[in-house]
């Protein structure tokens, strides 16, 4: 594998959730700052070394609602 996808929401307490497409890794923190780094780390936990990704790509989405 060469990269890892994650979706990347603003959780409805605050902060971020970020789970991995295709695989079983989830996490969250307060900030982006954070975030990315906690991503890393959930990577490395879940990955062996021979089989870790070069790339985590983290696709940020965000809702707003505004009034007609």
């Amino acid at each position: 594998m060469t990269e890892i996808h994650f979706i990347v929401e603003q959780a409805p307490e605050g902060g971020y959730i970020a789970h991995a497409v295709g695989v079983d890794i989830f996490t969250e923190a307060d900030d982006l700052k954070l975030l990315h780094g906690q991503v890393r780390d959930a990577v490395r936990c879940h990955f062996d070394e021979d089989q870790m990704p070069s790339l985590i790509r983290l696709h940020i989405t965000r809702e707003e609602v505004l009034a007609a």
